[in-house]
């Protein structure tokens, strides 16, 4: 490796060939493999290989704008497609392969989806269109999650030829210069950072995943090739310094994001830059820069398998769960980075060297376009293929044909010992994901004010009393189960909930948000505001326990619903199952026990569930507990007379919750009589 490195920085003023860029592509990757695996705590891989990739593609181009006055783009695209193409497109069918065999069958359809985005470099935008939170540690993360990235970069590359040839074009026409080309990459660089910065404290996955808020990564890169010949004249004692600043700036700001940063936001910038410092300090090629710590070996090898280590650490990381068969452990981490590594390594050889050094499609541009067609066809046509399948679930005999809940404490008790799942279980597994509140009467997280909708005013509509149901998601996840309730005792039902906020008057801090849940305080004024109008005969509560929960807040709650001159009625919180049930249950239908949970880690934070309650009793509320229907002595069953009672990590399902209409109803009938 030492043999590439420059003695002078005369001798070759722009290198093409960068040990110092090797390295640090081998440093981004391991600083994303360490990120993803929960091995350490630093983020900022992918913006470094965000600037990697634009310096490089921008350099190529513009040599070949500046030799020959236009670009090649079938030489540039075929040259995209044997790089990128065949790996892409083995990982994606490897992954929908491990995931028929390991993962959750109810997930799978959703996988296939994922994975025909991903083979059509549309993984980002499909993402940005669900909302995915990308640090949720909820296991609804996808397999193929992180191809929003190549995504991008995909996208980056049909554009930036064109782009490239017709601002230089311009740029010689109008100033004989490229002054043209500088104005417009840094217009691009400045808009691009302040839409991404902006949105996301409004809409974070947008923020996140979408095009054109990450293409000022890329953009700065390309900035950096255009600027490169200037940069190469650099004093070569001030290039050494600047390389190993922005190596500092790299991992120090890296390490200083955490998963409270609101990203990608301003904190993005660290990385970025200390990777432009590094790249800047390194045209120069100074002796004693730091190239002399990323030029050796390892990082040689590390950098060289770095696209299939990218690939294939994620897909195993998420689906690792399934196939260990239990939650992963740290060590896991280390097995899951260790086993991805080998596998990126035989990825590298069998499949990424035959095709990149191809003689015959390096002479023949059309032949390596015609690859990344066949390549891509075939990973799109898999996965399109595949969501066709039909559940990869066991087929159960029983004499039961319907799921009949809860009936009473035996019925409870009796779960906890089920082991197998019946027919009936079986068909209410299939549904369970989807076996939420019908009724989308839960306001969003950006919501700051609450407004009735017509279509909320549940159960009689033409009814004498009104019974609000407020809260949070907990208390929506209830809204079937008092519309019947509502229809069959004639009263008014008012859904007032919104997504992660609760009633009680303490600051929350939202995840999805990464900060202080505003939009929350906002709402919850409005809502009390409209209690006041509604003028409701009974206010149930009902939310979500909480760590940032206090006796002030709970206190403060009540005194106001008080004056609002309702009967109060308190329903005590769900249990938390602790993991995605119907995908557990999809993986143990011989072994129910391994979906349960100890009653004591499922009545998450006890002592805020006894503070809740006991302020409730205080101001004169009724209590509704529901521990009893959902749990038996220590255990909390995961399926209760034949009918799942989770739709996924923390939420009951609406046909759950209408089994228990019996036993709720006579209490809201009692307090509606008073």
């Amino acid at each position: 490796m030492t043999s590439h490195r420059s003695t002078a920085a005369s001798e070759q003023r722009l290198r093409k060939y960068r040990p110092d860029i090797q390295g640090l592509r081998a440093v981004a990757i391991m600083m994303v493999v360490a990120m993803h695996c929960g091995i350490i705590d630093i983020h900022g891989g992918v913006d470094v290989s965000f600037v990697l990739s634009g310096f490089l593609i921008g350099g190529q181009l513009l040599a070949e704008i500046d030799k020959t006055g236009k670009v090649s783009l079938s030489k540039f695209w075929a040259r995209r497609f044997r790089r990128l193409g065949p790996a892409m497109a083995v990982t994606i069918i490897a992954t929908a392969i491990a995931a028929w065999v390991f993962g959750s069958p109810l997930r799978f359809d959703t996988y296939m989806k994922d994975g025909l985005s991903s083979a059509l470099s549309i993984m980002n935008w499909r993402l940005v269109e669900t909302g995915t939170d990308y640090f949720a540690n909820d296991g609804s993360q996808s397999p193929y999650q992180h191809f929003w990235s190549l995504g991008i970069e995909e996208q980056f590359y049909l554009v930036v030829p064109v782009t490239l040839v017709v601002t230089v074009w311009l740029s010689r026409k109008m100033f004989r210069n490229r002054a043209l080309v500088g104005l417009f990459l840094t217009a691009v660089i400045g808009s691009s950072f302040y839409l991404g910065y902006t949105l996301t404290s409004v809409n974070q996955p947008l923020a996140y995943f979408a095009t054109h808020t990450r293409i000022w990564e890329l953009t700065t890169g390309v900035f950096l090739a255009l600027v490169a010949r200037s940069l190469s004249r650099l004093n070569a004692g001030l290039a050494a310094v600047v390389s190993w600043l922005g190596l500092a700036t790299t991992l120090v700001t890296a390490l200083l994001i955490s998963d409270k940063t609101p990203l990608p936001g301003y904190a993005v910038a660290g990385p970025v830059l200390g990777a432009v410092m590094i790249i800047a300090g390194g045209c120069a090629a100074p002796r004693l820069g730091v190239e002399r710590l990323l030029d050796n070996p390892l990082f040689n090898f590390v950098g060289n398998v770095s696209y299939g280590w990218y690939l294939l650490h994620w897909p195993l990381l998420i689906l690792w769960p399934y196939i260990a068969d239990r939650d992963i452990t740290y060590s896991d981490r280390f097995r899951v980075a260790s086993a991805s590594f080998i596998l990126a390594v035989a990825m590298h050889y069998v499949v990424e060297r035959r095709f990149r050094n191809n003689v015959d499609l390096v002479l023949r541009p059309w032949k390596g376009i015609l690859l990344g067609g066949t390549t891509t066809a075939t990973a799109a046509g898999a996965t399109a293929l595949a969501i066709f399948l039909p559940l990869n679930l066991d087929t159960v005999a029983s004499t039961t044909t319907v799921a009949s809940g809860y009936s009473n404490q035996a019925s409870v008790e009796d779960a906890a010992l089920q082991t197998r799942l019946t027919a009936a279980g079986q068909s209410s597994l299939q549904k369970s994901p989807d076996d939420h509140a019908s009724k989308s009467c839960i306001d969003s997280t950006t919501d700051k004010e609450f407004d009735l909708a017509d279509a909320c005013v549940l159960g009689d509509a033409k009814g004498k009393q009104t019974m609000v149901l407020m809260g949070d998601s907990h208390a929506w996840q209830w809204s079937d189960a008092f519309d019947k309730i509502g229809q069959e005792l004639h009263t008014r039902i008012v859904i007032v909930s919104k997504g992660g906020c609760s009633p009680q008057v303490y600051d929350i801090t939202n995840p999805e948000l990464n900060r202080e849940y505003t939009e929350c305080t906002s709402w919850r004024n409005s809502a009390f505001a409209a209690l006041d109008k509604i003028k409701p005969d009974i206010i149930v509560i009902s939310d979500r326990a909480r760590r940032e929960a206090t006796r002030t807040g709970a206190e403060a709650l009540f005194a106001a619903l008080k004056n609002n001159s309702a009967q109060l009625v308190y329903m005590t919180d769900t249990p938390e199952p602790g993991q995605n049930i119907p995908d557990c249950l999809a993986t143990h239908t011989n072994d129910l026990s391994a979906c349960n949970r100890k009653r004591s880690e499922a009545l998450e934070f006890p002592k805020f569930r006894t503070m809740e309650q006991q302020v409730a009793e205080k101001h004169g509320a009724y209590i509704i507990d529901t521990v009893p229907l959902f749990c038996a002595q220590d255990v909390c069953p995961a399926v209760i007379g034949d009918q799942v009672v989770f739709t996924d990590d923390s939420h009951i399902t609406s046909g759950y919750a209408k089994t228990l209409i019996p036993y709720l109803k006579p209490t809201l009938k009692k307090v509606l009589a008073g």
